[in-house]
Parts: C-alpha cells; sequence; structure tokens
C-alpha cells in the first residue's frame, strides 16, 4: 500500500491518527508529502493531498533549518469529520514562528506565508508540562471540501 517504514494504518475507533519520527532534515520533506497523500487517500480525502503535501513541506523546511534538533515527528490526523490537522514537532520549544513578510527580492521566509494562504487556520502548541516545555508542534488545519 505505502512505501513508508509502517504502513498507514486507520483507527477503528476515535478520531484517526497518524505519526512517524523522520531525521530533521530537508529530505525528509519527500517522505512526508508521501506520508500525508497516503493517509489522505485512506481516508478518502484525496481533494486536500496538494494543500496538505504543501504545507507539510513548509512545516518540514522550517523545522530542519530553524530547530537545531536531529528528529522531528509528523502528525496527521483528524480533529472532527470537517478537519484534516497537519503538524511537525520538534524539540526547540524557544524558536516560535511568526508569520513576516519578505522582501520581493528575498530567497527564504514565506513558508508561513504560504501555509497561511492555504490552511484555514494554523498554530504552534508547546509540549510538555506548563512551565517546561520540551518542544513544540507547529501545524495547520485544513477543511475537508462541500463541509461549509
Amino acid at each position: 500500500m505505502t512505501s513508508l517504514k509502517k504502513p498507514v494504518e486507520v483507527a477503528a475507533i476515535g478520531h484517526p491518527e497518524y505519526s512517524q519520527t523522520f531525521p530533521c532534515e530537508p529530505s525528509t520533506a519527500e517522505t512526508g508529502r508521501k506520508l500525508v497523500r497516503d493517509v489522505l487517500g485512506v481516508w478518502h480525502l484525496d481533494d486536500l493531498a496538494d494543500r496538505a503535501a504543501l504545507v507539510i513541506t513548509e512545516l518540514i523546511a522550517n523545522a530542519s533549518r530553524h530547530a537545531p534538533c536531529s528528529e522531528i515527528r509528523l502528525i496527521v490526523r483528524r480533529p472532527s469529520v470537517i478537519r484534516v490537522h497537519v503538524g511537525v514537532v520538534d524539540r526547540e520549544p524557544s524558536r516560535l514562528p511568526t508569520l513576516n513578510r519578505a522582501d520581493e527580492d528575498d530567497e527564504s521566509g514565506r513558508g508561513l506565508l504560504l501555509i497561511d494562504a492555504v490552511a484555514d487556520r494554523w498554530g504552534y502548541d508547546l509540549q510538555g508540562p506548563g512551565g517546561r516545555p520540551w518542544g513544540k508542534e507547529v501545524w495547520a488545519e485544513l477543511r475537508t471540501e462541500g463541509d461549509e
């Protein structure tokens, strides 16, 4: 069904979720796109695949560029019938994402602008106990088609 290390499985009860840990490097983006497309295919949400693949690519690029960690965790889940959540967890809670405007001649700095344009909402959540987070998840949510 998939070339990922672990096959995509759909949860029998509750809200489905898939996550897997990968190296924190730009080359993980290709695997991340495959993961997102495979999961959305299992959930029969192929219409979201292009947007979700763009989001995961940008999230991986940001983590590999700004978080000095060896691994990241990719997450794809359905928090509700009308939403798909795509996220990347890294171990750098002090480097929080900010939406900046890139200058016309800048070669980078547009990742969150792209996510902001294609996602219905995005943000971050610190991971770990309140005063001592060990990491963060940067995420975006996409609304399923036809569910207004």
